[in-house]
């Protein structure tokens, strides 16, 4: 077994594409519209589904707002250079809501960038991760 993709409800699927593809650097990997049940699915990820997780990103048609609630966490992304995927996505025009830096607690180095839906993206330093 092995997770398939986490699906994430966005009010906007063109703001959504652009900053998962355009500011974090993932790629559409295929995109359908279900006119019957008046939503589109979108999946974007950082390689074939077939060997990577991804995201699937859904648009239901005439919703403009979700309450995120306050059971949903984050997306983590590994990088290599934190500081640098900061000011690459800051320079695409996305949101970093809290700089690099040491996690409370620990020493692994961690960020967080906020997409068009405001949902969490924690970017982590991969050479710094503790066991």
């Amino acid at each position: 077994m092995r997770i398939l993709h986490t699906m994430l409800r966005v009010a906007n699927l063109d703001a959504s594409l652009a900053f998962y593809c355009d500011v974090l650097g993932m790629k559409l990997l295929r995109r359908k519209d279900y006119p019957n049940g008046e939503f589109t699915l979108a999946f974007v990820g950082y390689g074939d589904e077939v060997d990577n997780t991804v995201l699937e990103l859904t648009y239901n048609w005439g919703v403009s707002e979700y309450t995120l609630g306050d059971a949903y966490g984050h997306i983590a992304i590994g990088v290599d250079d934190i500081y640098g995927a900061c000011n690459e996505i800051k320079t695409r025009g996305g949101s970093v809501t809290r700089e690099p830096g040491p996690m409370k607690h620990g020493s692994t180095v961690i960020a967080f960038v906020e997409d068009p839906d405001h949902y969490k993206v924690e970017l982590i330093q991969l050479n710094s991760r503790s066991s």
